[in-house]
Formats: C-alpha cells, structure tokens, sequence
C-alpha cells in the first residue's frame, strides 16, 4: 500500500479464458476426443454475437415483434428469430451435432450426414424476450445430451430425463454478458471482455447457499396458485421469527435464476388452476436450470418429483418448477407433502 492509500501493484496477468479451462478440463480424462470442447466453443460464440446484437437492438431495429407467433402461441420478437437462426447456424457449422430443439421450431431439426455430429443440443435462444423493450436483462438457456451408442440421431435421443444431460448454462445479457456453465463437475461463470472477445472466468465453483433471503415468484397469478403455494409463500412472508423474505421477481429466467444461484434463496413457476403442467418448458428450461443448480448444490423439484427425473415424452412439455436453496426448496416441498 503506498502513502496515496492505494495499492499501486501491477495487475494480475493470469487470466482463465472458457476455452483453456475446458481444455483443462478435458486432459483430465484421457478418453475425451474433444468433441465436447468445439461444441461449447461453437456456443460460446454464438452467445457473443447474439450479445451483440441484443446491445445493437436498437439501432439495428430489432426491437418490437416480427409478426409471427412460435409453437408456444407467444408472439416472436425480431431478435428471437435472429438468435434462433444464429444458434441453429452455427451450431450446425460446429459438425458436432446430431439434433437441435430450439423453443422457437415446432419440430425437432436433425442435422444433414455431411455435418452430422454425436450430439444434441436443446436451447431457448432468447429466454425472457417479452423485456427486450424494457431493457430487462435477458438470456440464452442451453443443454447438451450425447447420443445413444447405438443411435446417429433421433427424437429418442433428446426425449431423455435431464439427469443424462452431459452439460448444461445459459448465457446472461444485461451490463454485461455472464456464461454460466456446468459440464457435470459443479458450475462455473464467466464474464465476456468485449476488449479481447472471450469469457473470462470470474466466478469460479459457485456454490449457492443452503438457505437465501429472497423468492421470486409471479404473483400476478396468486388467484390462480394451489393451496400448497399459497401457505408456503405466507410463511416466508409472515414468518413468526418476524424477518420476512425479500420478493425480486423480473420476468426473465434466466435473471431470476442467476440471481438465486449467487445469493440463495427459491425461484418457483408453480402449476396453478390457469397452467395446470406449469409454463416453464422443461427440456430447454427446466432442464438445464435444474442440473445447474443441483450441481451448485441446491435443489431443483416439482414440489412433489425432482426435475431431473423426469422423462420428457414431448419437446415442448411443460412442468412446475421450484428451484434453489437447498432448504428453502425443501420447505415448499414440505407444503406439498
């Protein structure tokens, strides 16, 4: 510390990219063919250009809907058809894949045998975009699975319970782009440097605490929760101790999940008498939200079935979702018992 008060040492030069900590990762196993990594490589990718877009939208006119409605009857934004174009692109220019289901494609899109690869990839390209004209952050969600030994791709291959995902994130757009990932070792985050174009590791293993401050909850619906929701939700917010949780409810998915991760607590899209199978879609959102939180420690369930567990039989099937504090989740569960 110098007389000033502050610290005049250099700055620290290591910096952990996404790319060498995944290559770091996969020398530990001697049988990875890298495969893995120029996947995630072609994800990383597109999460930067679509970052770039979204803070583009305005003067790009990207803003405001494109006229059309996806397969879940919601209108699409003109950036959802750009990242999900974006996505499927470049995805399938990775020669890495086999199957893609995006949120925005009724269908399933298997990859043609010139590019055809031993993975697949389900995905929200544009997670919370109903706030892209609020300026409210927004996302990317993603999971991979790898296909069956005996399989060069099919439905059958992604109509898998998300415990069989070989990774799972989601990219963040707000001040700055966070890449929040886990490959089945725990979960990494990672800030992108516009200056140098990569993913910096900034938050090493997270690790969400077991018990949080703070529910997110749409309770613009609260008319319509189930008795079970409704005692639960009192009691966090007139607990006899007399320190009620915070409510921090914005919308978006993946703002609402990262924030729990980092700071605890429960997000929960419960089935209510209007959503009776709940709204989240749980291939490409519950899924992948689920593995990360369990693998940061916490716990992911329906109030009454563990997400993970599941067995999907549609690519659009919806679920209830609760998901966070290890405790927290345990006390809504409690409710539901």
């Amino acid at each position: 510390m110098s007389n000033t008060g502050f610290d005049q040492a250099p700055p620290k030069t290591e910096i952990i990219t996404l790319t060498s900590h995944v290559l770091s990762q996969q020398q530990r196993h001697p049988i990875a063919t890298g495969d893995l990594t120029l996947l995630l490589t072609a994800i990383q990718t597109t999460c930067k250009f679509i970052s770039t877009n979204v803070r583009r939208a305005g003067l790009l006119n990207l803003i405001g809907q494109a006229g059309s409605s996806n397969i879940q009857g919601e209108d699409q934004k003109k950036l959802d058809i750009l990242s999900n174009d974006i996505m499927i692109n470049s995805l399938r220019a990775s020669g890495k894949c086999a199957v893609l289901v995006s949120e925005e494609n009724e269908e399933p899109i298997f990859i043609d045998t010139a590019h055809r690869g031993r993975y697949c990839v389900v995905f929200d390209p544009l997670d919370g975009s109903s706030n892209i004209d609020a300026g409210v952050n927004i996302g990317t969600i993603f999971g991979v699975y790898k296909c069956r030994d005996d399989s060069e791709g099919t439905l059958e291959d992604v109509l898998r319970p998300g415990s069989e995902l070989q990774v799972a994130g989601y990219c963040m757009y707000g001040s700055s782009a966070n890449l929040v990932i886990s490959t089945g070792q725990g979960v990494n985050g990672y800030t992108l440097d516009n200056g140098i174009g990569e993913f910096i590791l900034t938050h090493p293993n997270i690790r969400i605490p077991s018990r949080g401050k703070i529910y997110s909850f749409n309770e613009g619906n609260s008319l319509f929760f189930h008795e079970p929701v409704t005692q639960y939700l009192e009691s966090i917010k007139f607990p006899s101790n007399g320190k009620p949780y915070s409510a921090r409810y914005i919308g978006s998915m993946v703002a609402d999940v990262h924030r729990t991760l980092l700071y605890g607590g429960i997000f929960g899209y419960p089935s209510d008498k209007k959503s009776k199978n709940g709204k989240l879609r749980l291939l490409y959102e519950g899924y992948p939200m689920a593995f990360l939180v369990e693998q940061a420690g916490g716990l992911a369930t329906t109030g009454t079935e563990r997400i993970l567990d599941i067995k999907p039989t549609d690519i659009h099937q919806r679920c209830p979702v609760f998901l966070g504090s290890k405790d927290d989740v345990e006390d809504v569960m409690r409710f539901h018992q």
